[in-house]
């Protein structure tokens, strides 16, 4: 069976929209947990998409990679994906501006999380209880209880608040 034209450009073009999009969405930090997932999972369609197109059009890649300006900016990018691979220092990853609050409120007791919540520490446990998260304390907090996850720290603060 040989790869067709036909089906590898349109593929790795549709897969290059799909991942340009939930992309630049993941950039600004407006993309839903659903398309973080489809980008990262379609990002394997896309790689196996490229690799296919790339074979089936193996003799014009390789005439353009004969020439000069091809070979220098193919060379910059594996430059620039070797130094992001390179450690920024010592801190981790302090993601999008509401991270820190985020983290911070997640390392309080669940009742001082209920005080903010304007809701007694009882009907907050219950109501984690209800969304299945195992509380046993109310002394516990909620990166305690869901992980250093930063997206379940902030869905399950969402779910504290809405009673």
């Amino acid at each position: 069976m040989s790869i067709k034209r036909e089906w590898t450009t349109p593929i790795a073009a549709g897969a290059f929209l799909l991942l340009a999009v939930t992309g630049l969405l993941m950039f600004f930090h407006a993309a839903p947990e659903l398309a973080e997932e489809i980008h990262e999972w379609f990002s394997l369609v896309f790689v196996a998409a490229a690799l296919l197109h790339v074979t089936t059009n193996f003799a014009s890649f390789k005439r353009h990679l004969s020439q000069r300006r091809a070979q220098v900016l193919i060379g910059i990018f594996a430059l620039i994906l070797l130094a992001s691979f390179a450690p920024l220092g010592e801190e981790e990853d302090e993601g999008p501006p509401f991270a820190a609050p985020v983290r911070m409120l997640a390392k309080a007791p669940l009742t001082e999380v209920a005080q903010i919540a304007k809701s007694s520490p009882e009907q907050l446990i219950a109501h984690l209880k209800e969304k299945g998260v195992a509380v046993q304390s109310a002394q516990q907090s909620l990166s305690e209880l869901v992980g250093d996850d930063l997206r379940k720290q902030v869905h399950f603060m969402q779910v504290m608040l809405e009673k």
